[in-house]
């Protein structure tokens, strides 16, 4: 299955053309950059950073935050058909894919729990320690993506 995902004409473009691999390289950082950018912004505000930045006001960012994760993925995708035999076999690779799920779903539990509960915590200064503990392995996890990432050149 991967080597005839190699074959089709995205991968092709994307590994052999001139524009191809560049242009998804690109959207590839810069959707990593808006993406871990405002999602580690916010889990460094709950972990008590910050304290001029009010909850609330950084939950109309996340739009903006899941629109780079879904560039990321997008472009990711195209990125990885070109070298998807040694991709799926790759250990960093997997761990990025892993850890980029992982987080994925801690920025979804922790923009939860801000919907319902930012004004309060704006008001109090007080943010449980559970959510916490959620921002805090969320920062682990997309650290540990982005070294994975660029560990998957080396390794």
């Amino acid at each position: 299955m991967f080597e005839w995902l190699e074959g089709t004409a995205i991968a092709i473009w994307v590994g052999e053309s001139l524009w191809g691999y560049p242009i998804m390289l690109g959207l590839h950082v810069v959707g990593l950059a808006v993406a871990v950018g405002i999602f580690v912004m916010c889990d460094l505000r709950l972990i008590g950073l910050f304290d001029g930045i009010s909850f609330a006001s950084l939950g109309s960012l996340k739009r903006m935050g899941w629109t780079g994760l879904a560039v990321n993925a997008v472009s990711g995708s195209f990125l990885f058909t070109s070298q998807a035999t040694l991709f799926v076999s790759s250990t960093p690779f997997l761990l990025k894919i892993s850890m980029i799920f992982m987080a994925a779903i801690c920025a979804a539990v922790i923009q939860h729990r801000m919907r319902h509960e930012a004004p309060h915590w704006d008001v109090t200064g007080a943010v449980a320690g559970s959510v916490r503990g959620i921002a805090s392995v969320s920062i682990a996890l997309w650290m540990g993506a982005i070294a994975s990432g660029r560990l998957i050149a080396y390794l």
